[in-house]
């Protein structure tokens, strides 16, 4: 299967998902969301509607997309503050699809981008909305994942450091050398690798485009989505890289903040205030959170990289070809990095 649903792959889907009761009858399929990583269906019965989560077509690089990590993180959130969907089943390679997959139930509700849809469109419910993000960032970092049986999701001891060698292995030559763009902000990262803030479970992709908002209750967040890259890690970059997908009024746009331009409309908080928001509610020190920020920026330059040279290749995901991608998000994290600089002399 390429990511498509044949009909005879969509009658088998329909037999699993009976045979487990969550759906009765043949099933419809539509594809959902704004990812260019895994893929995530709809599945409808023209009753009940369940969500299936699978990798996308190969060459999947080693390690990414662990359908069997994602569908357990989820089922260990479900009982605590983290709003999540509900996991209902999985299925190993080969059982229904080539490929490992899960389904879980359907959070109802916008997922907002580039337009708040009405009524969420008020600027006191975009505030509370903005508000909503941080608070569920800061719920997520307080998760006792010892106690959730998420020990084994990551080593937080030096993450920092680890993180960031594993991130400039995806770009560095097989000299170790550096694209000539990327090494500035990358000697400047590794000149001033904070300590820890704390051990805690991260997302590592949050941003406004990954949560179903809540259409009956106006200001809550309903699920938060996409936790393919979720791990054990400083909470700190957590909260980096989500304000690093807030836009600003008047200043070019990265393209994760282009997937969020909503936040720009009245009423939504901006970065400033989110911040001191997530340290109000966490008691976090933000002495280290510029470092961060230039952190998740070059991290995605270089995702964004690693994307473009896939999709040169080996036909990948067409998205990532336009190198423009790639330099916003160095020029942007130079930026930051030397704003931070000029703070520390």
């Amino acid at each position: 299967m390429t990511g498509e649903w044949t009909p005879a792959a969509r009658r088998e889907l329909a037999e699993f998902l009976e045979a487990r009761g969550l759906t009765r009858g043949p099933v419809t399929t539509r594809r959902i969301g704004d990812g260019h990583s895994n893929l995530t269906y709809l599945v409808s019965d023209g009753e009940r509607q369940v969500v299936l989560r699978r990798p996308p077509p190969p060459p999947v690089p080693p390690g990414a997309h662990d359908m069997a990590r994602e569908a357990r993180l989820i089922g260990a959130l479900r009982e605590t503050e983290v709003p999540v969907p509900r996991l209902l089943a999985t299925a190993d390679a080969g059982q229904l699809l080539d490929v490992p997959c899960y389904v879980m139930s359907f959070a109802a509700g916008p997922v907002v981008t580039t337009r708040t849809p009405p009524p969420l469109d008020q600027p006191g419910t975009r505030r509370a909305i903005g508000y909503a993000l941080v608070d569920t960032l800061a719920a997520l970092h307080t998760v006792d994942w010892r106690s959730a049986g998420l020990a084994g999701l990551g080593r937080p001891t030096g993450f920092n450091e680890r993180h960031l060698r594993r991130i400039t292995g995806l770009v560095a030559g097989e000299d170790g050398a550096l694209p000539a763009p990327f090494a500035p902000v990358h000697s400047w990262l590794m000149a001033n690798i904070p300590a820890e803030s704390g051990a805690a479970l991260i997302h590592n992709d949050y941003r406004i485009g990954n949560v179903v908002l809540s259409a009956k209750e106006p200001g809550r967040v309903e699920a938060v989505l996409d936790w393919e890259l979720a791990t054990l890690g400083d909470p700190l970059f957590d909260l980096g890289y989500f304000l690093a997908s807030v836009p600003r009024p008047g200043v070019p746009l990265t393209p994760t903040e282009e997937f969020g331009t909503a936040l720009l409309e009245p009423g939504y908080p901006g970065r400033e205030a989110l911040a001191q928001r997530y340290a109000a509610r966490t008691g976090a020190n933000l002495a280290a959170l510029g470092w961060h920020r230039v952190f998740a920026l070059w991290k995605l330059a270089v995702l964004y990289d690693y994307g473009r040279r896939r999709a040169g290749r080996s036909g990948g995901d067409p998205y990532y070809r336009e190198e423009s991608l790639v330099r916003s998000f160095l020029h942007e994290a130079q930026a930051v990095a030397r704003f931070e600089g000029a703070h520390e002399h």
